[in-house]
């Protein structure tokens, strides 16, 4: 089956086996990633081809749950193509395994921001094997996490957020997935949208320069990594390092960051628990917390104080998100105002502070 542009069958692989498209230029980088992951228990090799245009040719005609995606390769290369193939996949997941991913922070949050599931770096041919496979097989696992409790519907309606100055702050936490989710939901907020934008996303401090900067230019205000004693200013965006969790604290004229390094229930650096948690004691009512697509639960314990304080918190639905842990644990707690797609979470933020 390696190296031909359709399967030998239909596609189909026993129940409880995720199906895998493998897309590589490379003959000897499709054999021995078919090899692996038709060694793995939950996996199977349904295809594999060496470019773009055979991938979506394939996607047409046969379903799998996870595409394998170099991004150097002849003719179109798979970070242009990212898009599309997210697309023709029908909700597949998009793992991008490439050498190109260890060039820098650049490449993996482009690939992030365009809709990949997450990256993986690709080593070289003598170097395949041993703890990749183990980390391959991690990664493949992740994006095939089942939901957090049971699925709900997705809800339009929000209720009194609609006041103009019901909100004085949004802060936002995601994982796996949610850079292309904040991107989607970025693009529904205007320029001239001044409540500050809090935002906890699970990435190394390696990159969270370049993940502000893309940030910046999808949200249209300038955007920072957050500092300790940092205050918070209307029209900007501040992010979490990689390495501290942002907490905020009351100031005689506002708020400022504290960066904090304690251990949370969740185990991530950064946490989006602790910024929730201050966020209800900084802000009460009066803060709008988003919980996008992540695997686990962090955010769920902050969601609660949040919902003490009286504030609301919307939740990516099921649907539009890859690993539907994170927003999933807040709406089964039933912690959720509403469930929307994350482009209608951003026209719901910006019709609730129109004229903020």
């Amino acid at each position: 089956m390696l190296g031909l542009p359709v399967p030998s069958d239909t596609g189909f692989a026993p129940a409880g086996t995720a199906r895998v498209l493998i897309v590589d230029d490379s003959v000897v980088a499709r054999s021995v990633l078919g090899r692996m992951i038709d060694g793995m228990r939950h996996f199977r090799v349904a295809g594999a081809v060496g470019n773009v245009r055979a991938a979506l040719d394939y996607l047409k005609t046969y379903p799998v749950d996870i595409v394998l995606l170099d991004i150097e390769m002849p003719g179109v290369d798979g970070l242009t193509a990212l898009p599309d193939v997210v697309a023709a996949g029908k909700g597949a997941k998009v793992l991008i395994v490439s050498s190109s991913a260890d060039e820098g922070a650049a490449v993996t949050v482009q690939a992030l921001a365009l809709g990949a599931a997450d990256t993986l770096v690709k080593p070289g041919v003598g170097a395949f094997g041993g703890r990749f496979a183990e980390v391959l097989e991690e990664r493949l696992a992740k994006l095939i996490e089942p939901p957090t409790g049971l699925p709900l519907q997705a809800s339009s309606s929000f209720g009194p957020i609609a006041a103009p100055d019901d909100f004085d702050i949004v802060a936002i936490g995601a994982s796996t997935g949610g850079i292309h989710a904040l991107s989607q939901l970025l693009r529904g907020i205007p320029a001239s949208f001044q409540v500050p934008i809090l935002v906890t996303q699970h990435l190394p401090a390696s990159f969270m320069g370049y993940f502000a900067a893309q940030l910046a230019v999808l949200g249209g205000r300038p955007c920072e990594v957050a500092t300790d004693r940092m205050r918070v200013r209307p029209g900007r965006i501040i992010v979490a390092p990689g390495d501290a969790h942002m907490r905020l604290v009351r100031m005689t004229d506002g708020a400022a960051v504290r960066l904090t390094h304690e251990k949370v229930t969740s185990g991530c650096m950064p946490s989006v628990d602790p910024m929730f948690e201050s966020l209800a004691e900084v802000y009460g009512r009066r803060a709008l917390a988003v919980v996008l697509s992540g695997m686990g639960r962090d955010g769920a314990e902050g969601a609660q104080f949040l919902v003490e304080a009286g504030a609301r918190i919307l939740a990516q639905d099921r649907e539009s998100s890859v690993v539907w842990g994170m927003p999933g644990a807040v709406a089964n707690a039933g912690n959720a105002s509403a469930v929307l797609p994350p482009d209608e979470i951003g026209r719901l933020i910006a019709r609730g502070a129109r004229g903020a």
